[in-house]
């Protein structure tokens, strides 16, 4: 059981706060205005940390930010990556990205050294999906004790466009790239705004949290310093593909754009040449070309990429071989991970084998006959097909939960550091209602609050008064706790209770509900299923 919150505020008493940081923060390349709000948090948005990756600088690693000697006001957000499919003429959205936010308690000063949370945001390697979340939930569930920054980088086919010409005349995964440059910038110049940048806690949700494992296990385990601790939400696992295996991707889009062998010599050169609403108007995913008759196009076809540098091989192979950073970790999923990403019409189970094959184009006849054995029908929900819920708890536990559990499992085998995982099992009335059950990255409402996300996102059952409000407060406090002190049971809110580390026998894992959080085993079937799904995981690409 978590103890009083008393001994947290004591901590911060200690803390000297003379100093305090100005909301002007001269950075050696440019100096930003923040603003001081009256929640006792500064903010600093839209500060660039890198070059604009336009015209030559199109998939290739990001450069140092231009040179900028005005004083630039930090009180609006840079604008959002762009996506695929693309939209040409969103205006939110845009190829000069590489934005960061940071937010910090007003009264730290450089001598404080915060702790430091850095968000990777998700949306499938395809989309930007929670940009520009504000930090001041977690800043004062934390007793103003940290500092949080998040960030926008490039994704679908800005981000992991992949191909022999991509790697002779640029760089793969610049995506990730892009992230390891947020790591880099805040430890330059994260101490100026009254952070540690020997205590960084990577977060992320979905994409995001797949990007702190790729990150956890980059060049085979390397560890760089960049950050101490990772704390991950419904992380993905989706299917990766190596250069020559993605080159098809390259090859249509060339061919659509007019950029193709058959009409220019430096294809990838043309690409960068083009203007950008030209490349959106084109940007679209394609079948596998192994797909035959009936295929559809991925739900998110550009991924990271397996190019012998960053990402050396498949997840699941590289947590067997325990080529990771071993460090205090927290990883875990939502009860129906997989009811928003799945036809809502399926009705049969070639339906649903065909869905599964365009996500995992290596799965095989045999695994996909035990798949159907492993599921079978569930309930059923109006205005649905009959294997709705079927095909969603099969992908949800295939791309989502059960990997969560294989990455618990090799850190509790490699690894003394802490291993934390959860299931999260929070029902909003109107989810429930509709069939999604507790859908995928849902609890993100919950750790950053329901203000602090985009608007209208959280469900109407996590503001005040209404019917989950009491489980934010809940799982701040495990969160900002395992951000202050690499432990989610030091500072968590009073009367919870000790979230036990995991273990690959016992499979112990908190499981979070409104009033009811607690401790449970999982299930013997979805530890069957699980062992299964693990066991097939490098064949399926994963």
């Amino acid at each position: 059981m978590c103890a009083s919150v008393v001994f947290s505020l004591v901590l911060l008493a200690g803390l000297s706060f003379v100093g305090a940081v100005d909301p002007l923060v001269e950075l050696d390349y440019s100096s930003y205005r923040g603003v001081a709000r009256s929640t006792g948090v500064t903010e600093w948005l839209g500060i660039r940390y890198a070059a604009p990756p336009l015209g030559e600088l199109r998939w290739r690693e990001p450069q140092a930010p231009l040179q900028n000697d005005t004083v630039i006001e930090a009180d609006a957000h840079g604008p959002i990556c762009l996506s695929t499919p693309g939209t040409p003429n969103d205006p939110t959205t845009s190829e000069d990205c590489l934005f960061l936010d940071v937010y910090a308690p007003s009264a730290a000063s450089t001598s404080t050294k915060l702790p430091v949370y850095l968000f990777i945001q998700g949306g499938g390697f395809n989309v930007d999906s929670n940009a520009n979340y504000n930090g001041t939930g977690l800043i004062q569930a934390a007793d103003m004790n940290i500092i949080v920054v998040n960030f926008n980088y490039r994704v679908g086919l800005y981000g992991f466009l992949a191909s022999q010409e991509v790697v002779d005349n640029g760089n793969t995964n610049v995506g990730l790239l892009d992230q390891r440059m947020v790591m880099q910038w805040v430890q330059q110049y994260i101490s100026l705004f009254g952070g540690d940048p020997s205590h960084v806690v990577l977060g992320g949700d979905s994409a995001g949290g797949a990007s702190l494992l790729l990150h956890l296990t980059a060049y085979g385990g390397q560890d760089d310093g960049l950050f101490q601790a990772a704390a991950a939400e419904s992380a993905t696992f989706g299917n990766m593909l190596n250069v020559s295996e993605s080159q098809y991707q390259y090859d249509a889009f060339i061919d659509r754009v007019g950029c193709g062998y058959s009409q220019v010599q430096d294809t990838l050169g043309c690409l960068r040449s083009l203007n950008v609403s030209y490349l959106q108007a084109n940007n679209y995913n394609i079948p596998y070309p192994n797909g035959g008759a009936g295929a559809g196009a991925p739900i998110y076809m550009y991924q990271p990429t397996i190019d012998g540098g960053l990402i050396t091989d498949y997840s699941y192979r590289l947590l067997q071989q325990g080529k990771f950073i071993k460090i205090p970790v927290i990883f875990g999923d939502d009860t129906n991970g997989g009811t928003i990403f799945t036809p809502k019409n399926t009705s049969t189970y070639a339906e649903m084998d065909q869905f599964l094959v365009d996500q995992f184009n290596a799965m095989t006849t045999t695994q996909i006959e035990i798949m159907n054995a492993m599921y079978p029908p569930a309930e059923i929900y109006p205005d649905s097909g009959s294997l709705w819920r079927t095909i969603s708890n099969a992908y949800g536990e295939m791309r989502y939960m059960c990997p969560s559990q294989a990455v618990g499992s090799a850190y509790s085998q490699y690894s003394a550091a802490g291993t934390w995982i959860y299931r999260y099992n929070v029902m909003d009335p109107t989810q429930m209602e509709e069939g999604y059950g507790v859908p995928h990255t849902v609890e993100i409402n919950a750790i950053w609050g329901p203000y602090n996300v985009a608007p209208g996102a959280a469900p109407a059952s996590y503001y005040p008064g209404q019917s989950n409000e009491y489980i934010i407060p809940v799982i701040q406090g495990y969160w900002t706790s395992f951000i202050r002190s690499y432990d989610p049971n030091t500072y968590c809110l009073a009367g919870s209770p000790e979230w036990l580390q995991w273990n690959a026998w016992a499979k112990d894992r908190l499981m979070f509900q409104t009033n009811a959080t607690v401790m449970e085993v999982v299930d013997y079937g979805q530890q069957a299923r699980c062992a299964y799904l693990q066991s097939i995981g490098v064949s399926t690409q994963q």
